[in-house]
């Protein structure tokens, strides 16, 4: 797996003398999900300055989703999995989130055959921080390819993962890498397996804020919402120094990375809603996962914005 950077150290943050410093005390506590995927998400929020109006907590996917179901964080990442567990307890802010409409490089399916050559019950490692990666690769094997796999939970790694399996369910920098190196493994990217299954997107993560902070805190959840809004906007403006930037740590060229950042999707429009509603309904059948309610998901103040 790639070496990991210090948490946005690499951007110089700039912020005019005139914007008073918010207490620390009454920072927003903010997840931050440890993966290259996020960071056009987070780009803006340290070029702007806008980081030091907030707490941030930098975490795999599963343990962000777990302090904010906790109440150990405010607002932030949730896996789609947890989101749908936990839907009475959080609303949606409208983006970002982590979406693909078609491939996403970086939620794989990785096996030593092709799909094709799968035994009917083949051991498959789920060697991923995201529930809802492990989920929708089950999904794929079981109800779209007829497969009753045995799975076990493995290290995110890939040698870990095959050491004693047919297949893997990889996710996040480690999948992104064995897209680009396969090294003689075949390797079945989830996201266009999903795509060509239902024709619509798949979201993986969304960012939500809990109920009762919302209440109590309005103002300061609205801020945070516009702050990751034009966060991506600017990453999307600077999407060459997004991608030098990554290239200084990241085991990968440019031209690489700037198609995994043109690949991912950061807002929900109404076709990222319907891919949602399809998983969340075809998840109940997995899952402890009730049905969204009519007209679901909630939202924190207002729909989602459509524009990214």
């Amino acid at each position: 797996m790639s070496a990991t950077p210090p948490a946005l150290t690499y951007f110089p943050a700039a912020r005019p003398a005139t914007v008073e410093a918010v207490n620390i005390a009454r920072r927003p506590r903010v997840g931050h999900i440890a993966f290259l995927n996020c960071l056009p998400i987070y780009w803006g929020l340290a070029r702007t300055g806008a980081l030091l109006d907030v707490d941030l907590h930098r975490a795999p996917p599963d343990e962000l989703s777990r302090r904010l179901v906790a109440g150990d964080l405010d607002i932030g990442p949730i896996t789609l999995v947890e989101y749908l567990k936990h839907a009475d307890d959080l609303l949606l802010i409208p983006d970002p989130a982590v979406a693909a409409d078609g491939p996403v490089l970086s939620v794989n399916l990785v096996s030593r055959t092709p799909l094709a050559d799968l035994p009917a019950a083949p051991r498959v490692s789920l060697a991923s921080t995201s529930r809802t990666g492990v989920l929708l690769g089950r999904m794929l094997l079981e109800d779209r390819y007829g497969r009753t796999p045995a799975y076990t939970v493995t290290a995110p790694d890939l040698d870990s993962a095959l050491a004693d399996a047919d297949a893997a369910v990889l996710i996040g920098d480690e999948a992104l890498r064995v897209h680009h190196d396969p090294d003689g493994h075949h390797v079945l990217d989830l996201a266009a397996e999903w795509k060509d299954w239902t024709g619509l997107p798949m979201v993986f993560a969304v960012w939500a804020v809990r109920r009762d902070y919302a209440e109590a805190h309005p103002g300061l959840v609205k801020d945070v919402h516009l702050a990751f809004r034009d966060s991506v906007r600017r990453s999307r403006e600077e999407i060459g120094e997004v991608v030098a930037s990554a290239a200084r740590w990241e085991p990968f060229p440019p031209a690489a990375l700037a198609e995994y950042f043109e690949r991912l999707q950061f807002g929900l429009s109404e076709r990222h809603l319907a891919g949602l509603r399809e998983f969340a309904s075809r998840a109940s059948r997995y899952a402890d996962i009730a049905p969204l309610r009519a007209g679901g998901p909630e939202f924190f103040a207002t729909g989602p914005d459509t524009s990214l």
